[in-house]
């Protein structure tokens, strides 16, 4: 991330969209989540959840799990390491544009 300039350049057009973010914010708060708790929490259909984490997976920002409970499939989603990193770089860029200030190295 540059130290130079608005703080705005330090934002990530990938994450940015309103759910995508929602989805990452949930996911930053959990180790893991499963697929109905963050459909739920986010308050989206399935298919919005899915393109939403589809885009997201493909960035390189969570992870996805598939298995069963039982003889039900579940999906458990995750944020990968680079999209921990990312989201925290996300939101230091907002704090910084919402408190005026430039966004500090590290």
């Amino acid at each position: 991330m540059s130290t130079d300039g608005h703080p705005r350049h330090a934002l990530d057009d990938v994450i940015h969209a309103p759910v995508r973010f929602s989805v990452m914010a949930t996911l930053a708060a959990a180790e893991e989540a499963e697929f109905g708790f963050v459909r739920d929490g986010v308050q989206v259909s399935d298919s919005v959840l899915s393109k939403t984490v589809a885009t997201l997976e493909r960035a390189g920002y969570v992870e996805v799990r598939k298995g069963y409970v039982g003889k039900r499939p579940r999906t458990w989603l995750r944020l990968s390491p680079a999209g921990r990193a990312a989201f925290g770089t996300h939101v230091a860029a907002l704090r910084a544009i919402a408190e005026g200030r430039p966004v500090s190295a590290g």
